[in-house]
């Protein structure tokens, strides 16, 4: 950016710290005690709107806003920077209605005196007749103001997706957090549309204001399974179903889209969940409810899991009416939930303690690909049972493997997760460079769509970080266990995996931050922050 403007308190204005997407705010005197960085350019303070913080911003970064207002409005795809412009639209849209904004923004500072400082680029204040400006007693004008608060409880300051954050008032030396405890609370800012990411608060830690993003508040939005819908993919395959009976034992983001399949291409199917509630649509639809997975085991042939971790699939087995008290040698089981080696094996010998046939069956796709029926299936165990489970398996995938002894389905889940975890990972860090280098994510998507590289994966995740809805397709905390499970494996056979233990940490980071139940790409939120 290169300005050949004079800037003035008050003026709008696109301003760009370093690390940071430009972003809309204005000229303003800057706090008590705000030191002025050592520079041999000329530097402004600025205001930024929606996450109220200010920063020095060096003269060759500042832009007018209406000059660039389209041209940048969409460096950033962040709500935050979205609500940012809507509230700077706003008080120039008052502003130019005639309505005393300035005043109404001073007024709400009223317990922090803002001096401007004296060196060679002086502020030009066009607003010193301003009734607002009184003169200290050493005749130096002061400016008056002092933070808003949201009114209402609960209400928390929530970061910016980008915006410049600078230290709190207490991290900066210019007030105690006595006197920041102190202040009465008072109304929104006049140009804070009263929207989340305008409630001021205390500041917190960066930690603090991550945790409290808008998309990690709320669990991300589902669109509720039409159970009675038969995808095009399903009526192609035309099958024929069995007259074995099966059982199935989990109905969450997998679970559900996989019973659907079964009981739409005609299979005899009981079902259990953790939550009775979910059952309920599946015994609209033809489906049997059984009371524990016990009583699952008790009416059907064969018993499909599919639960959260593994911790949940040896519970079903050994726990009080579980799995193992109704096993028999006339009954087979089939876990799908995504496990460990060691964990498949304690399963297998549990159920063939009793007589019962065991095979592991790791699925490769995505809940759209659970409730389209074109998921991947990896299967290891006994041959004889993964046959009998093959009309099953045609009509939940596109295409089953059998991968030979116990543990090598999960193995091969685990390369292939890992696989995808890196370059889901290496995706999102690119674009969290780009987005920091003022280039637009969309050009880069359609770029990247254009290269060897691209691939349904590239796409589909690209498309749901550009839009910033982080709906759950395959949710992030799978991901990370099976990245910290594949490093398990690696330390057990002694191969490192230098960029697997990168990403499990980036995976890892952004879980803490409250994107676990978000799709994988929420990922990004921790690369770009």
């Amino acid at each position: 950016m290169a300005s050949t403007y004079e800037w003035k308190v008050g003026d709008i204005v696109w301003a760009k710290m370093k690390g940071f997407s430009t972003w809309p705010g204005k000229i303003a005197l800057p706090r008590p005690n705000m030191k002025k960085p050592k520079a041999t350019k000329p530097m402004h303070c600025v205001w930024f709107f929606g996450s109220q913080n200010f920063g020095w911003i060096d003269e060759n970064q500042i832009e007018d806003y209406a000059e660039k207002r389209k041209a940048n409005s969409n460096v950033c795809k962040s709500q935050l920077f979205k609500n940012a412009i809507v509230d700077c639209d706003e008080y120039i849209s008052r502003r130019e209605a005639g309505e005393d904004v300035e005043s109404q923004f001073q007024q709400q500072y009223e317990e922090e005196e803002l001096v401007p400082v004296e060196d060679e680029f002086e502020y030009v204040d066009d607003s010193a007749q301003d009734e607002n400006v009184s003169e200290t007693s050493g005749g130096r004008k002061r400016r008056g103001r002092s933070f808003s608060r949201e009114e209402g409880e609960g209400k928390k300051r929530r970061s910016t997706s980008g915006a410049p954050r600078k230290k709190s008032v207490a991290e900066n030396g210019e007030a105690t957090p006595k006197a920041v405890k102190a202040k009465t609370p008072k109304k929104s800012l006049p140009f804070a549309s009263g929207s989340a990411h305008a409630a001021a608060s205390p500041r917190k830690s960066a930690a603090t204001i991550l945790l409290n993003r808008p998309t990690v508040a709320a669990k991300p939005d589902t669109v509720p399974l039409n159970i009675g819908d038969i995808s095009e993919t399903l009526r192609s395959k035309q099958i024929k179903p069995t007259d074995l009976r099966f059982g199935f034992l989990g109905l969450g983001n997998m679970g559900s889209g996989m019973v659907k399949n079964l009981i739409q291409s005609g299979h005899k199917v009981t079902v259990w969940n953790r939550t009775p509630e979910k059952c309920r649509n599946f015994v609209t639809a033809g489906a049997t409810e059984g009371l524990t997975p016990s009583d699952v085991v008790a009416s059907s042939d064969i018993i499909f899991s599919c639960v959260s971790d593994a911790t949940t699939a040896k519970e079903l087995i050994f726990g009080n009416c579980g799995v193992d008290s109704e096993m028999s040698a006339h009954k087979a089981y089939v876990e799908m939930t995504g496990i460990d080696v060691e964990s498949s094996k304690d399963i297998a010998d549990g159920i063939q303690a009793k007589g019962g046939r065991y095979l592991e069956a790791q699925m490769q796709g995505s809940k759209s690909d659970s409730e389209e029926g074109t998921l991947i299936i990896l299967a290891a165990g006994e041959r004889s049972l993964y046959d009998d489970c093959l009309t099953a398996f045609a009509a939940i995938s596109s295409r089953s493997f059998f991968l030979g002894e116990v543990g090598s389905a999960i193995k091969m889940n685990l390369v292939l997760q890992l696989v995808q975890g890196v370059s889901v990972a290496a995706l999102t860090e690119g674009l969290a460079l780009a987005d920091r280098a003022n280039l637009k994510s969309d050009d880069v998507m359609e770029i990247l769509g254009l290269t060897t590289f691209s691939n349904d994966l590239i796409k589909q995740k690209g498309e749901i970080i550009v839009g910033g809805n982080f709906g759950v397709q395959h949710p992030l905390q799978y991901m990370q266990k099976d990245l910290n499970t594949a490093l398990n494996l690696g330390h057990q056979i002694e191969q490192p995996l230098p960029l697997t233990a990168a990403a499990n940490e980036v995976f890892k980071h952004a879980k803490r931050l409250g994107y676990a139940e978000h799709d994988v790409s929420a990922v990004y939120i921790r690369a770009r922050f």
